[in-house]
């Protein structure tokens, strides 16, 4: 008899099983397919997640020191500020300096430590099967330390993101993993190294699930929700507790603070577009240099350099500026060159290729137009209106409003402001999801040759039984018929199908023979007089059940080539009916008619 290939077991390999045993029990279909090897994945998370602060806490230790070095001229991990000024136009020259060392290191260490580390960890999840190689782990987080210490306006996010992804991606590359538990690990110490640098680990699993898993499965949320719970917690010993921009404003929600929230959020949306245009257009004219790019970053540098003698306030990460547009302590005056200059240099150094961050820049931007707009928006206290520009800005760039409310709220620590960010967040991310095409993130994939969907949605094949789409009633072939008569039937009488499925006198499939089994057979010398039965024993049979998935026999097929699969009874083998791609497909259409077609129920009389 021949054996018969059954459902595929959850780490999805087929598995093969003699006909003659029994048939296993009616599966059991529940919510998730996620199995106990959850469990080993949210241990080895726990490692990823320390190692992840760890780096972190390397990181802005490396960048304070970058900075003392290069603005100060000593040795020192303390936080000191960018030099105000006083070393005149001696200051251009040290952020070109700095772009300079990243340029090289680019060139001769990773060319993918250039950009600002989110787009470089899709790219390794959806192409690189989420192998992250060991010396990026290191010139990342180096390059933009440099970047950063030495003017850069860039945050650290970013590049600890990719950091703690490679972390992530080296523990899972030392054992065996498949590219799915890879991912998962990648991913957890990504959220684990957001979490690290801002303490936000809801905002952090958000990211990841927004952003970079690419669906919505226990199997990859558990382990991510450990690493950054782990980092959360372990985040106190190193860096400082509690939110980061503690801000306890609040709003009194009317319908006109909904009015007020709604233009900001479309402020901010169309603030993206305008952001994501001007770093792709550098990106542009740096491309027409007759440079190699490894010098490109010099001449962003020399933008920064620049951009720092009109104000030094624009230079580095930037934490102080957020916490002045919170307090709204800041004249108009002062807000508006910020963000005139900020938004200028932050474009020219980001197109250039130079290494950094684009979270913290992007809430100094949001926060400086939600503080230029306060003197024509309802009263709130100081710095409301820039928190949520902030928020705004964070979601409609990056098209993730669900992870810049939390972001926003645990950032600040400040619940009250739930409501009117959600509102100014969804209004962002509606006015990008219309007006541009990609994301500030997506855009350097697709110049790579590479698209990405951002729209999840469930299998319509999970949604689908068997019995609904099978064909019924089934040309077979009898297992007594000879080889001679099924090459006849290939050759001679046009058959409809490719295959056709064999049964014996009770009607249970023995086997299924194909046209390339008929074309074989006639090639051969002898043995036209067997049984279609003799000549398809041993052979792997390919079945499923009416009580399964479609999902489930179109990953059978996937797996195995075969174009028809034939529909069993579990417990006798008795043919039901059969499954071929057409049937699949039809399946599929009548989803996309769904979709498509409008109808109204309930009509006007006319």
């Amino acid at each position: 008899m021949p054996s018969v290939l059954h459902p595929a077991p959850a780490d999805g390999k087929p598995a093969t099983r003699s006909s003659s045993s029994p048939h296993p029990a009616a599966s059991r279909l529940g919510d998730f397919t996620t199995d106990r090897r959850v469990v080993l994945l949210m241990g080895l998370a726990i490692p990823v997640g320390l190692a992840s602060v760890a780096a972190a806490w390397a990181l802005l230790r490396l960048i304070a020191l970058c900075t003392n070095l290069a603005y100060h001229g000593q040795f020192s991990f303390a936080d000191m500020p960018i030099t105000d000024g006083q070393l005149g136009w001696a200051s251009v020259a040290i952020p070109v300096a700095g772009c300079l060392i990243i340029g090289l290191m680019a060139r001769y260490g990773s060319e993918k430590i250039r950009g600002h580390g989110i787009p470089e960890a899709m790219e390794a999840i959806l192409i690189g099967k989420s192998r992250i190689q060991p010396k990026v782990a290191i010139l990342k987080p180096v390059s933009s330390a440099v970047s950063i210490g030495t003017g850069g306006p860039f945050g650290a996010e970013g590049p600890i993101i990719m950091t703690g992804g490679a972390i992530g991606s080296l523990l899972a590359q030392t054992i065996h993993l498949d590219d799915a538990e890879r991912k998962t690990l990648l991913v957890a110490g990504a959220a684990a190294g957001m979490t690290a640098i801002f303490a936000t680990p809801l905002a952090a699993v958000l990211l990841a699930v927004e952003l970079l898993l690419f669906e919505w499965k226990p199997r990859s949320f558990l382990p991510v929700a450990m690493a950054a719970l782990v980092a959360g917690a372990a985040r106190a010993y190193l860096l400082d507790a509690g939110p980061i921009f503690a801000y306890s404003g609040a709003l009194t929600f009317t319908p006109w603070h909904l009015l007020a929230c709604a233009a900001v959020g479309v402020l901010s949306g169309l603030g993206s577009g305008v952001l994501t245009s001007l770093v792709y257009t550098a990106e542009d004219l740096f491309e027409k240099l007759p440079l190699h790019w490894m010098w490109w970053p010099a001449i962003g540098g020399l933008a920064i350099g620049i951009g720092g003698l009109i104000d030094p306030a624009a230079l580095g990460v930037g934490y102080d500026n957020i916490r002045h547009l919170l307090a709204g302590d800041l004249a108009f005056q002062a807000v508006l060159v910020l963000l005139v200059v900020k938004v200028l240099i932050w474009s020219i150094a980001l197109g250039s290729g130079t290494s950094g961050g684009v979270l913290a820049p992007l809430l100094i931007f949001g926060g400086a137009m939600g503080a230029l707009a306060t003197p024509w928006l309802p009263q709130a206290e100081p710095g409301f209106w820039a928190l949520l520009g902030m928020a705004a800005m964070m979601g409609g760039t990056m098209r993730a409003p669900l992870t810049a409310t939390l972001f926003a709220v645990e950032l600040t620590g400040n619940m009250g402001a739930l409501l009117p960010v959600l509102s100014a967040c969804v209004f962002a991310y509606g006015v990008t999801v219309l007006l541009l095409k990609r994301s500030i993130l997506t855009e350097k994939i697709a110049r790579r040759g590479h698209h990405i969907s951002r729209e999840y949605h469930v299998d319509p094949f999970e949604l689908q039984r068997v019995a609904d789409l099978m064909t019924q009633p089934v040309q077979t072939l009898a297992g007594t018929q000879t080889v001679e008569q099924a090459i006849a039937h290939f050759t001679t009488l046009h058959p409809v199908h490719t295959s056709y499925p064999v049964v014996n006198a009770e009607n249970v499939v023995v086997g299924e023979v194909t046209r390339a089994d008929s074309l074989a057979w006639a090639l051969e010398a002898g043995g036209h007089e067997r049984s279609l039965a003799g000549a398809l024993q041993g052979r792997e049979l390919v079945v499923g059940y009416p009580d399964e998935l479609a999902s489930r026999i179109a990953d059978r097929m996937a797996l195995t080539g075969v174009g028809r699969v034939p529909i069993v009874d579990r417990a006798s083998g008795r043919l039901l009916g059969i499954v071929g791609r057409k049937d699949l497909f039809r399946s599929r259409a009548r989803r996309l008619r769904e979709e498509s077609q409008r109808t109204a129920y309930f009509r006007r009389a006319s």
